[in-house]
């Protein structure tokens, strides 16, 4: 309004002559008081409208207050169930199996000196204990529902049921930290330890269908699952560089453990004075390790060192055939490196490899020849193994891959005597695979294992055709590199 007027005044005096300057003078003078007048009349009808207006603003501000406080009210009252409730996600897998052994063959073979049952169902403590793609034909392997949420700023909430034909189990339930601060998080409960690499990776994260030899035969198919808690700090590095340690309960079934071994349940009652193995103190099981990772252009490297110290407490003594028990104490040793190589967002070459390393020192329980007697030697075991992966993704629905498994060594010495187990156990598997999404994967595998032996000391070598479907639904994370 005062620029206008203004812009009048100026252009009404460039109409008059230089010679009427007097004149104009006089009449920009009288429109000065009539511009002061008009500005003094627009502020009057300014403050008037704002104290008209005011009211008006005010009830308005008062309502929305009030419908966002009725909104926050039925929020509060319906407890905000749509906020609160958890993440949901199933996964099913199942396959198709061909041997060239019948199933009944395969619950008497075993790899020498370290582990058996890896390939066919076999009862346990009176239990059935079966192994992913355990029989030919039809397998349903497992469901896994899992359920997650961030429970406020300082915890979210993990679990993970695992069903199967045999029952089902809590694989994982467990809190972490998200507010401590210094890079730190502490995760409690039962869960998956970071020891190595694969340990902490669900089966349907794994490359091939069935676990690596060395893993299954040093710590059984759910590998370190225990009970426990993990404390991780990263360092404030420009390359990923993560520390940690873990207290826990120790029951893993083919390396570590604490109970009592009962040996009168070796069907013996010639027990010769030997007393039975007592229980160890839980936590019982301690590990630590060390994970880095840096990029190499489109290269990324990734590697770790692990190493896990508990008791053992092996307990066969319920087993139909060839009870036996082994008390004493155990270290495992681990070596980890992952490159993976990106041509493009979907095509990439991966290498994964790990190599472990254990020693169990103590005494073994067993029948003699004859069966009507306890013995009980020491027993020392230096074992090491390794598992090595080759994997090629020319795009996002199709993968290929190799993979090579051995135990190298396996020196097992019985009161000072080595026992000559046979060692270079090795297994050799490809796969192809193609997924329809992210959700869906069909593999087909070939397995060529040269690493199984029966009681009588000759080795069985079995090729396995595995034709697996794995479906997810429901919100499901993305997994770890």
């Amino acid at each position: 309004m005062k620029k206008l007027i203004y812009i009048s005044m100026v252009a009404s005096s460039l109409l008059v002559a230089d010679s009427d300057m007097e004149l104009l003078q006089k009449q920009m003078n009288e429109q000065q008081a009539v511009i002061q007048k008009l500005l003094g009349k627009i502020e009057k009808l300014e403050q008037t409208s704002t104290q008209k207006d005011a009211p008006k603003k005010a009830l308005v501000q008062e309502k929305k207050d009030t419908r966002e406080y009725k909104h926050y009210s039925n929020r509060t009252k319906t407890f905000g169930q749509a906020a609160y409730l958890p993440d949901i996600s199933v996964v099913g897998d199942m396959s198709y199996v061909s041997r060239d052994r019948k199933d009944g063959e395969l619950q008497h073979l075993e790899v020498p000196g370290v582990a058996h049952g890896l390939l066919a169902s076999h009862n346990h403590d009176g239990d059935s204990h079966s192994p992913y793609n355990a029989k030919n034909g039809f397998n349903l392997n497992y469901a896994e529902l899992g359920l997650s949420k961030s429970v406020d700023p300082f915890f979210s909430f993990n679990s993970i049921f695992h069903f199967s034909e045999s029952g089902v189990e809590i694989e994982e339930l467990y809190f972490t930290t998200t507010a401590l601060g210094y890079n730190t998080r502490v995760k409690g409960g039962k869960f998956n330890s970071d020891f190595g690499y694969l340990n902490s990776k669900h089966h349907h994260a794994w490359n091939f269908a069935d676990m690596p030899l060395v893993y299954e035969s040093f710590l059984g198919m759910h590998g370190i699952n225990e009970k426990g808690l993990q404390l991780q700090w990263t360092a404030p590095t420009s390359n990923y560089l993560m520390f940690g340690l873990e207290a826990l309960q120790g029951e893993n079934e083919q390396m570590f453990g604490n109970s009592e071994i009962h040996l009168e349940d070796m069907n013996t009652t010639a027990l010769g004075g030997i007393d039975p193995a007592p229980a160890k103190k839980a936590p019982s099981l301690f590990i630590g390790y060390i994970k880095s990772s840096f990029d190499i252009g489109d290269t990324t490297v990734l590697g770790g060192v692990s190493y896990a110290k508990g008791s053992s407490r092996i307990d066969h003594t319920g087993d139909e055939e060839g009870p036996h028990a082994f008390s004493g104490d155990s270290e495992l040793y681990g070596i980890d490196l992952k490159v993976k190589h990106y041509f493009d967002s979907y095509s990439s070459l991966e290498w994964q490899s790990e190599i472990l390393s254990r020693k169990m020192e103590g005494t073994q329980y067993a029948l003699n020849t004859a069966g009507d007697a306890l013995v009980s030697p020491s027993m020392t075991k230096k074992q090491s193994g390794l598992y090595s992966e080759l994997l090629y993704a020319p795009n996002k629905s199709w993968r290929m891959g190799a993979r090579i498994d051995s135990i190298f060594k396996n020196d097992v010495i019985a009161n000072g005597v080595n026992q000559d187990k046979p060692d270079n156990l090795n297994k050799y598997s490809a796969m192809v695979e193609y997924y329809t999404s992210e959700f869906a994967r069909l593999r087909l595998q070939y397995n060529h294992n040269k690493a199984l032996y029966n009681e009588d000391g000759q080795r069985n070598d079995i090729n396995s055709i595995i034709l697996q479907a794995n479906f997810a639904i429901g919100a499901h994370g993305a997994h770890s590199f």
